[in-house]
C-alpha cells in the first residue's frame, strides 16, 4: 500500500500536487517571481503557482527525458519549487543537487524531518511550512495519512529550520552576518549584523584598519 493512503502506490511516484498544498506556501515566497519545476509531471503544480502570479521559466520531468540531476542551471529562476519523487535515494540526491543551484522548496512528509536519514540535510533547511494532510487521489473523498510541509533548502544556510504552522506569517529571510558570517534573520531591512557584539567588533575592526592606513608613510614623505 502507498504510504500516503490506503491506495496502492502509483508507478513512478506520479502524484499531481493538490491545490490545497499551494496557498500556505505563497506567503513565504518573498522575492520569488520566477521559478523552475524540474519534477513537473503533468504540470499541475506549475498551473497552481502561476494562478498566484508567479512565472515558470523551466518545467521538465524524467518521464519526458529531462533528468533533473543532469541539470545545473535554471536560467533566471529565483527558486526551484517542486513536489519530488518520494523514493528515498532519489529524493535525497535531488535535495543535495537542487540546494547547490538555487533556494529550493520541496513538498515532503512532515515526519521525514525527524528521521535519521534527514539529519544530513536539515542544517541547510531554513523553513518548514506546514500544509497538513492532502487528498492525493483525485475524485476520492479520503486524504492521505501523512502530514506534509514545504521545506526550503539552501546550501548557503547552515542554521537549521524555523517551523511555520498553518496560517502563520512569513519570517524575515535569512542573511549572513557581515562580521562573523553566521546566518541570522534580520529584524530590519538594513541590518548587517547578527548581534550588537558583532556590530561593535566590526566597528572596532574598521577603526583599526583606518588608523593603520593613516599611519603608513606616503611616497612623498
Amino acid at each position: 500500500m502507498g504510504k500516503r493512503s490506503n491506495f496502492e502506490r502509483i508507478p513512478q511516484e506520479f502524484y499531481p500536487t493538490p491545490f490545497k498544498a499551494v496557498p500556505p506556501l505563497i506567503a513565504h515566497l518573498g522575492g520569488v517571481r520566477r521559478f523552475a519545476e524540474p519534477c513537473c509531471g503533468d504540470g499541475q503544480l506549475v498551473r497552481h503557482l502561476e494562478s498566484f502570479g508567479l512565472r515558470c521559466v523551466y518545467a521538465g520531468d524524467i518521464a519526458t527525458g529531462q533528468d533533473a540531476l543532469a541539470r545545473d542551471t535554471y536560467a533566471d529562476a529565483d527558486a526551484i519549487i517542486t513536489n519530488p519523487p518520494y523514493t528515498r535515494q532519489l529524493m535525497h540526491a535531488l535535495i543535495a543537487h537542487f540546494a547547490h543551484i538555487l533556494p529550493t522548496w520541496l513538498l515532503l512528509e512532515t515526519d521525514w524531518a525527524s528521521t535519521k536519514q534527514a539529519a544530513p540535510f536539515m542544517p541547510s533547511c531554513s523553513d518548514l511550512v506546514s500544509v497538513g494532510r492532502l487528498r492525493w487521489i483525485e475524485g476520492t473523498t479520503m486524504s492521505g495519512k501523512q502530514n506534509f510541509a514545504w521545506y526550503r533548502f539552501d546550501a548557503r544556510h547552515r542554521a537549521g529550520p524555523i517551523f511555520h504552522a498553518q496560517g502563520t506569517a512569513a519570517s524575515p529571510p535569512v542573511s549572513l552576518c557581515g562580521h562573523c558570517g553566521k546566518p541570522y534573520r534580520p529584524q530590519r531591512s538594513d541590518s548587517r549584523f547578527c548581534s550588537n557584539s558583532c556590530r561593535q567588533r566590526a566597528h572596532r575592526s574598521r577603526l583599526t584598519v583606518t588608523k593603520r592606513d593613516k599611519a603608513q608613510p606616503t611616497e612623498a614623505s
